[in-house]
Formats: structure tokens, sequence, C-alpha cells
């Protein structure tokens, strides 16, 4: 049994390395194209396979880091240090602290339209 290991790890190695570069696409392959790397690793098993993990496979493509714009790794609302509130009083009195404002600005666009409303007359009274 232990005479076949060497031919069965040749073998599976040999399959793994001829599904690896049917599944490469043409564009990554690298030094030779793809056919070339097809021939060579189905006509020398143990030669054409380890060539084409040290030389014909692409090389893995690193992430980008922050500097260069990568994307957080983390949804906005999971974000590290984000925190819900935690105080409902405090909660509570920051959305009064909203409406009341948008109230404000609400009464203060209506003045405002009718202050333009009563100038328009003002200049055009037959309108």
């Amino acid at each position: 049994m232990i005479r076949f290991l060497p031919a069965v790890v040749v073998f599976v190695l040999w399959v793994y390395c001829v599904v690896d570069v049917i599944g490469t696409r043409d564009d990554r392959v690298r030094h030779l194209p793809k056919v070339g790397w097809l021939v060579l690793v189905l006509l020398f098993p143990l030669v054409g396979s380890i060539a084409w993990l040290v030389a014909g496979r692409p090389q893995r493509e690193r992430p980008l880091t922050r500097e260069q714009g990568a994307a957080p790794s983390f949804p906005e609302y999971h974000r590290p240090g984000r925190a819900a509130a935690a105080d409902p009083e405090k909660d509570e009195e920051f959305l009064r602290g909203v409406r009341e404002r948008a109230e404000q600005q609400r009464a203060a666009y209506e003045e405002q339209k009718r202050r333009e409303r009563e100038q328009a007359e003002k200049t055009d009274p037959e309108a």
C-alpha cells in the first residue's frame, strides 16, 4: 500500500492542476497561454503540475487598503464605536428638539411665502 502512495499523490496533484488550469480565466494565466499550460500539465503530470503551481497560476490579488480606497469591512450601522442611545430621556429630549426646529423652519418658510404673495399683490393688483 505504501508503494502506491507516491503515485496517488502525483495523480491527485495532476487532477487538481488540470482542473485549476481549466478553471482559470485566460487573462489571469502567467508566462504561457492557457492552452500551453494545459498541454504541459497533461503531458508531464509531475513536472507540469509543479510548474503550473510555481509559475503559471495567477497570483492572489491583495485586497485594497483604506488608503487605496477600500470600503470598510463592516456595514455603516454596525460600525465599531457607533452606539445607540443608552438614556431614553436624552433620546426623547433630542427628538423633541428636532421637532421644534422643524416647526420653526416650517413657520419661517410659510411666513416668507406669505410675504412674497403680499409683495406680488402690491406690485401687480390685477393678478
